[in-house]
């Protein structure tokens, strides 16, 4: 196609998600045409108000090798667009350094959040060509620049040239007692890359004998300084497994379970690393060779999971993990930052990326990283698995993709709107990591969906039919005996026992109802306080008396008390806050308990089970039986907190599309809806209540926990990934022998 033809074709696609996708086309016509009138036709589309053609434009800009198309990207860098700064200074990393540009860049670089990261990222590129350049700059903006995270992050920029010309400055700023701690934390971790120079050692020596956060620092530079040559680890004996997910302090028992970020992945890798690391997640009779396969091939030896930790922690992880040969180990990964949610996380990359590499070493090397998200942990794994030679598996799913295209059937998210919501969200950036994740990875493994090959294709651009070998569908699973404990215990205490000190807790909370209240049964959500999550959207569902449809029995608040399990009260985050908002916007704070509205904040993953199982069996005197489980997420991959509930046999309320359509029976294990359409939601809050109250025996509930058992228990999960991990290593052992073979 023309040039002029295929920003036409973006502007005319139905979808958003189609012009995304067609967004490639543009670049490859811009790139094979070239000349002064692309350059003209794709500067008039800048102007565009549908901003998804602008920012298709400014990307196709990056193809076109000519100075004209680097003047307008340069320019682009002080648009008064926010959306277009951040796509020119992305799009400036496939263009040759220039001497303005890289004033400008920094310039973004010290305004901070995800266009600073963006920047930073062009410039660390550039700095293998043109060091002098980047690092001149960057000393010269710091002689105007004071704030102090202004400061941090040119400090922490010049500390990615990795040329000697950035190592004296570096000294001077980690030496200066003037300069605030945080900015010295920058250069003395940045030191701590700089290995083989006797006066750096030395410098980073004396700062490890300080105490306090600058002393941590130090003391995981001196770690870095000393660590082994990055050398290959050659594959032999039981396997090392790497998994993480940095926004959240994940421990082995889930204190913080359901707060920030710390979700359903967070327990997923709890269980799961604890089925591999225990070999439950062998089994010879289905892996590759049978009982030949169980003698010669390795297992899975340890597993250690990476999360974020202070300083001190991560020094702390360090020595542990480098004494530790199997069971499942914790990495700390120190962000140097105050915990942020996972969307404001992109400038800490650095961090992360140090941080992660650190664990890695310690390890002593592991066989193969698996990633699952397309955030910055992700973005910054790879680095360091590229650069330590690690094999990645990467977990591919449509995201963003599936919250783009909710968003965009809903009227959420328009043409016109896209480039002002992609500023905050970054749907382009993750659609394209999740891209380049994918492309890299040494295999992939993808969720059940209704229609998989379909949506990968359509949503993602990803053709899993072309070499399925490099693909595994593995669906997600839950520790089924923590659901049985649970439902145990609400049972009994539901025929007359005691309360234990979950149900105890529970009971107090219930307690606070007003008597009127006390008879319902109980609606429950469990998850992040957060947009995507849709908690708000399931109390403006539930609360609205003036709706239509609700299923029989009229206005939903007067059929059930609502109970929203997550969330960090005390201090919320940006997000959180968002959310609690949205909610005290519907439901006034003062009002909660008087209308039937519960919001306890987090609680361990072992107490909210026994929440969930207790909506299903009642608690005397404070809630009837026959509950409902809902979950409002815009776009729900699999749905760990879902399988939970259906295991304790609740009926639910779910997504229509994603994993849990390929589990939830429509009319008998739950309802399917668009959660994204409040009217929808609440008809199937209505029609979930309504068949749960006339159920008379007990077969639904067991249908639910027998979906579970059959196919999504963590043990099964843990036996499809190891076959999946011993695939790669055979693989990766192949690939190294035929390359010593071909020297």
């Amino acid at each position: 196609m023309g040039i002029q033809t295929s920003l036409d074709a973006i502007h005319e696609a139905e979808r958003l998600v189609d012009s995304m996708r067609l967004a490639d086309e543009l670049a490859l016509d811009a790139a094979r045409t070239g000349g002064a009138r692309t350059i003209r036709v794709l500067r008039s589309a800048l102007a565009s108000d549908d901003q998804l053609v602008a920012i298709a434009a400014t990307n196709a800009l990056a193809q076109v090798f000519d100075e004209q198309a680097d003047v307008v990207l340069s320019g682009l860098l002080s648009s008064d667009r926010t959306f277009l700064r951040e796509h020119a200074a992305s799009a400036l990393s496939q263009r040759l350094p220039r001497y303005d540009t890289i004033g400008r860049l920094i310039g973004l670089v010290a305004t901070g959040g995800f266009v600073g990261m963006v920047a930073q990222r062009t410039l660390e590129q550039w700095t293998s060509s043109s060091p002098a350049l980047v690092a001149v700059g960057l000393e010269g903006a710091l002689l105007g620049v004071h704030e102090p995270g202004a400061r941090y992050r040119l400090v922490e920029t010049l500390g990615l040239v990795r040329a000697a010309i950035a190592t004296r400055p570096l000294l001077t700023i980690a030496s200066d007692p003037g300069e605030d701690e945080r900015v010295r934390v920058a250069a003395v971790s940045a030191l701590g890359q700089r290995r083989g120079d006797v006066a750096v050692a030395a410098a980073v020596d004396a700062f490890a004998r300080h105490d306090g956060y600058l002393g941590d620092v130090a003391r995981l530079a001196v770690v870095d300084l000393s660590a082994r040559n990055d050398e290959p680890r050659t594959p032999s004996g039981d396997l090392t497994v790497a998994q993480l997910f940095l926004h959240a302090d994940i421990d082995a028992d889930l204190t913080q379970a359901g707060s920030g970020d710390n979700g359903g992945i967070a327990t997923l890798l709890v269980r799961l690393g604890d089925a591999l690391a225990g070999r439950e997640g062998a089994d010879p009779d289905t892996s590759r060779g049978g009982a030949e396969h169980e003698r010669d091939a390795p297992r899975i030896g340890r597993v250690v999971t990476l999360s974020r930790g202070s300083a001190a922690g991560a020094l702390d992880s360090v020595q542990h993990i480098a004494g530790t040969t199997s069971g499942h180990a914790y990495g700390r990964v120190p962000l140097l930052n105050e915990p942020v949610s996972s969307a404001a996380a992109w400038p800490l990359r650095v961090a992360a990326r140090r941080g992660i590499r650190r664990i890695l070493r310690a390890s002593g090397g592991v066989d193969l990283l698996h990633l699952r998200m397309a955030d910055v942990g992700s973005l910054a794994a790879a680095d360091v698995a590229r650069e330590l030679d690690i094999p990645v598996v990467f977990t591919v799913a449509p995201d963003p993709h599936a919250v783009i295209q909710s968003l965009d059937l809903s009227g959420a998210l328009t043409r016109e709107t896209f480039g002002d919501v992609d500023a905050h969200e970054h749907f382009w950036f993750r659609t394209r990591l999740v891209q380049q994740l994918a492309s890299n990875a040494s295999h992939t493994v993808l969720f059940p969906r209704p229609e998989l090959q379909r949506d990968m294709r359509e949503l993602v651009g990803i053709d899993i039919t072309s070499h399925p070998e490099r693909h595994t569908i593995v669906p997600e699973g839950i520790d089924l005996d923590v659901v049985d404990r649970a439902v145990s215990e609400a049972a009994e205490h539901a025929a007359g026992l005691p309360a234990t000190p979950p149900l105890a807790e529970l009971r107090a909370l219930l307690d606070t109802l007003p008597e009127s209240r006390r008879g319902l049964p109980l609606l429950v959500s469990v998850g992040r306080l957060h947009r995507v999550k849709g908690m708000a959207t399931i109390v403006e569902a539930w609360a609205d008396r003036g709706s239509g449809s609700t299923g029989a029995g009229g206005a939903l608040r007067e059929r059930a008390n609502l109970l929203v399990i997550g969330g960090d009260l005390a201090h919320p985050s940006a997000d959180e806050r968002e959310q609690l908002d949205l909610i005290d916007g519907i439901v006034p704070t003062d009002r909660h308990r008087a209308s039937g509205l519960l919001l306890p904040g987090h609680r361990p993953n072992d107490t909210v089970a026994r929440w969930v199982a207790a909506a299903r069996f009642g608690v005397p005197g404070l809630a009837a039986p026959r509950g409902v489980y809902v979950c409002g997420s815009l776009k729900e991959e699999f749905g760990i907190a879902l399988l939970e509930a259906m295991g304790s046999g609740l009926l639910v309320v779910a997504p229509e599309g994603g994993g849990p359509s390929t589990y939830v029976r429509e009319g008998d294990t739950g309802f399917l809806t668009r959660t994204w359409d409040v009217d929808a939601l609440r008809t199937a809050m209505g029609s979930a209540l309504t068949a749960a109250a006339d159920e008379r025996t007990e077969a639904r509930a067991g249908r639910s926990r027998d979906t579970v058992e059959r196919s999504f228990t963590i043990q099964a999960m843990a036996r499809a990934l190891t076959g999946v991990y011993e695939t790669v290593h055979h693989d990766e052992l192949e690939q190294r022998e035929w390359s010593v073979s071909a020297r």
